[in-house]
């Protein structure tokens, strides 16, 4: 392990905060290292392997397509790529979707298509975009900017203005600062990054009413909450709203890079040929994963199992000493605790073989979709006896 960790960190920027642990394989919702030692997971790779590790109709889906085409110029078309968008839009109700490679380019795009719908009808000066405190929307220079966290806005100045803040269900911050200036509101309807924090409905009715009225736009960010981490194929659905423009990726091709960004009625004709691209957008290696996962989680059963098990998980919880609140929704769940730290409970879980994230100051749980009733009691038997030692 020390040889691999040694040359990694030798060539790989130390852009982020690693755990000594070098993944060697995974199969369904266990994985081990070099040393052959097993990891239950309950991350699922940020909330990405939706399926779990190595399904084997996704893994036949991806390597049928490897052997058949891998890469082709968005100036063809692919009927893989047809055949996804096809299913993405019939599931969630949209009528067009543009293929990127992350989450950070699925917002990066509906930025820009929300500008240009206001450009386009109103001209110049209607580019304000309001997103909320202690929300999280990407790396990139828009994003980044985007995002409501101060923390973020550090070294890389100057940030691009054109972003308002507004704080969490507070309905009068919005109404004060929603002005002409405006052309959308873009939201996490749980913020992950931000703690795994549900905005109250009162709150999310307010906005789209305000849009309704003044023709402003509605962004939901489910880059984390969509394709069923929180029950329903969309967490919008909960909240019985369906936003102007949506943002996915994730867990939407099973563990491959893709993002997507979905146009209802009002804006699906905004983005015109040269005004956006991606080179690997629509990927038919993604694409082939992505019809797999959407397949699954469109047949019978399988996101009521996924309420049922986010019940099995919070009913466990909140029986431990340790626990102080639990949010979030789904198979997104935040876990508050009394007197531990979220980090060390963390690190711990991993010595223990669990894997488990952090968000703030909260344990923070995404495990894949697929988890069966048995994982969860063995992790949740690891993460419990960790809390109350």
């Amino acid at each position: 392990m020390e040889n691999t960790i040694e040359k990694f960190d030798k060539y790989v920027i130390h852009s982020y905060g690693r755990y000594a642990l070098v993944m060697e394989n995974g199969e369904g919702r266990r994985c081990e290292d070099e040393n052959k030692r097993q990891y239950i997971d309950f991350g699922s790779g940020i909330g990405t392997n939706s399926l779990g590790f190595c399904d084997e109709k996704w893994s036949d889906a991806v390597c049928n397509q490897v052997k058949k085409l891998q890469h082709n110029s968005n100036y063809y078309y692919t009927a893989v790529q047809a055949e996804f968008a096809e299913k993405l839009c019939e599931t969630t109700g949209y009528q067009k979707v543009f293929f990127c490679n992350s989450g950070a380019e699925a917002n990066e795009c509906a930025i820009k298509s929300a500008r240009k719908y206001s450009f386009d009808k109103y001209g110049k000066g209607r580019h304000n975009i309001i997103t909320l405190v202690n929300s999280f929307h990407g790396r990139t220079m828009a994003t980044l900017s985007a995002t409501g966290q101060e923390v973020f806005h550090n070294y890389f100045f100057p940030f691009l203005e054109g972003f308002i803040n507004v704080t969490a269900n507070d309905i009068q911050d919005l109404k004060v600062k929603i002005d002409d200036t405006v052309c959308a509101v873009m939201l996490e309807y749980v913020q992950g990054e931000g703690g795994v924090n549900a905005l109250e409905k009162d709150f999310v009715d307010e906005i789209y009413k305000i849009c309704a009225e003044k023709d402003i736009l509605v962004i939901a960010d489910e880059i984390q909450t969509g394709v069923g981490r929180t029950g329903k194929f969309l967490a919008g659905e909960h909240f019985d709203k369906k936003a102007d423009i949506t943002t996915l990726a994730k867990g939407i091709a099973g563990g491959i890079p893709m993002g997507a960004c979905l146009f209802g009625e009002k804006v699906k004709d905004v983005l015109t040929p040269g005004t956006h691209g991606s080179t690997f957008g629509g990927n038919p290696i993604a694409c082939a994963g992505g019809i797999v996962v959407t397949d699954r989680l469109n047949s019978l059963g399988f996101l009521d199992e996924v309420n049922k098990k986010a019940i099995y998980f919070r009913e466990k919880l909140e029986k431990c000493k340790e626990v102080e609140s639990i949010s979030g929704m789904g198979l997104m769940i935040g876990i508050s605790l009394k007197n531990k730290s979220a980090s060390d409970v963390a690190k711990s879980a991993l010595e223990n073989g669990l894997l488990v994230l952090t968000a703030k100051n909260k344990i923070r749980l995404l495990p894949p979709l697929t988890i069966d009733y048995s994982e969860i009691d063995d992790g949740l038997d690891i993460l419990i006896r960790i809390m109350e030692g």
